[in-house]
């Protein structure tokens, strides 16, 4: 019998038993894998990923540490990300660490599947830490002052759920993926198998999933976003397939952030590359032609802040060279320039609005 005051070691193994193909949870599937399927296809459209993926990863790291109360804004964020990190204040970098983590867990998916050992490592990554699963008691969830939850205890107990975790999502059935996400999604969070970043690390698993299960190509989902809308329901959703085995009602609302989510960044993806082509087109035809190129104005969108640096990596122009493009792009009003330390950072100001929207 589920107590919230005792360790839930009875956490019930993957998959569920009761019925998680229901009727209204399939129709939403449908529409939630349909509308992935067209941003995966835009995504792919654009001649500069990266560009997106900046965009995208960052603002997702920012929101997703901002529902565990690690706040920073918005241009911190970027001025961090484009400069020196060090500098920086606790916050801004422990958001940076999520970004960084996604990133790791990315590359890492080339070579290997999703395990036990990739949520140790995201959750070191994003805590600065060396620390594993967690290995005393003591840990539980509070409301108002009020325990709502104890998670597992026992390190033995915590991996033999994670390894049941593991064989769920790697499983050959016939499962929708989408209702895999949100099933996988409940057990991580159930389980908590950190001290720390439960909470983060299980939101970089779902981008990594639905990278691993080839449903996107990069991890540009924007769920957060949808998280941090419906946070209450999120909570209430997760306590009541605990409390009262209420799959559907939780399955339903992770499918329904799935589509909303990808409509956002889809409209987002439209809104960057239609500006980027505007702004090719105006640079174009006000900058001199020794200082236009395509591939300048490109790597403006990879991010909202530039500098000389970012030029010279790229071949674009050697140091000296390098300063007075930007300079001239800041003539015309693409650029913004701004003293950060000892060095210019030049902000792509349409860019960084549409980031804000």
């Amino acid at each position: 019998m589920y107590n919230p005051n005792k360790p839930y070691n009875e956490l019930p193994l993957l998959p569920p038993s009761e019925e998680v193909e229901t009727k209204r949870i399939l129709k939403q599937a449908i529409a939630s894998n349909k509308i992935l399927a067209e941003l995966k296809g835009r995504a792919d459209e654009i001649p500069n990923q990266s560009m997106l993926v900046n965009a995208i990863t960052l603002q997702e790291a920012k929101d997703s540490s901002e529902i565990e109360n690690i706040v920073t804004t918005q241009d911190t964020l970027y001025k961090a990300f484009s400069s020196n990190v060090s500098k920086t204040d606790a916050q801004t970098k422990e958001v940076l660490r999520y970004r960084q983590a996604l990133w790791d867990g990315f590359n890492e998916l080339k070579n290997r599947p999703l395990s036990t050992n990739s949520f140790i490592k995201i959750a070191q990554t994003i805590k600065e830490n060396g620390s594993g699963i967690r290995n005393s008691s003591g840990t539980v969830i509070t409301s108002n002052n009020k325990t709502i939850y104890t998670p597992p205890e026992g390190e033995n107990t915590i991996r033999d759920l994670l390894k049941n975790l593991e064989a769920f999502i790697h499983a050959d059935d016939d499962l929708d993926c989408l209702i895999k996400l949100a099933i996988m999604h409940y057990q991580f969070e159930a389980i908590h198998p950190f001290f720390d970043g439960n909470g983060r690390t299980g939101r970089v698993l779902n981008m990594l999933y639905i990278v691993e299960k080839g449903l996107l190509d990069t991890p540009i989902l924007y769920l957060s976003k949808y998280i941090i809308e419906n946070k209450n329901d999120y909570y209430k959703n997760l306590r009541n397939v605990t409390e009262n085995a209420m799959w559907e009602s939780w399955i339903l609302f992770m499918l329904k952030g799935i589509e909303e989510t990808a409509y956002y960044t889809l409209n987002k993806i439209n809104v960057i590359n239609t500006l980027m082509h505007t702004t090719i087109g105006f640079a174009k035809e006000n900058l001199p032609p020794r200082v236009y190129s395509k591939e300048l104005i490109e790597l403006l969108f990879e991010q909202p802040y530039c500098k000389v640096k970012y030029l010279v990596d790229k071949g674009i122009a050697k140091r000296q060279t390098a300063a007075e493009y930007l300079n001239e792009l800041e003539k015309i009003g693409v650029l913004k320039s701004q003293k950060v330390g000892v060095e210019n950072l030049y902000l792509n100001l349409k860019l960084f609005e549409v980031l804000k929207d």
